[in-house]
């Protein structure tokens, strides 16, 4: 199975790191994005962004996936089938 393209953990990270002004480097598959000060208010901003590349995606299922919000676990859950 291949991963739509914009929903890879690289393209996630890029996009995360930006918003966050940090380097991608820096965000790692597993860690709490929250930790790493990911807000609401950003997760908002990249639901909104998400959904204009046509994800089916709401802001409560991105924090109701797992004990923490992890690249990996938004990743798998913005390319499932």
């Amino acid at each position: 199975m291949t991963t739509p393209a914009g929903f890879d953990p690289d393209t996630l990270r890029a996009e995360i790191a930006d918003l966050l002004g940090e380097r991608p480097e820096d965000i790692h598959d597993e860690d709490d994005l929250r930790d790493l000060g990911l807000d609401s208010m950003r997760v908002m901003h990249l639901v909104e962004t998400w959904r204009a590349r046509g994800a089916r995606v709401e802001f409560a299922d991105l924090a109701d996936l797992g004990p923490a919000p992890t690249l990996l676990a938004w990743s798998a859950y913005l390319t499932r089938a």
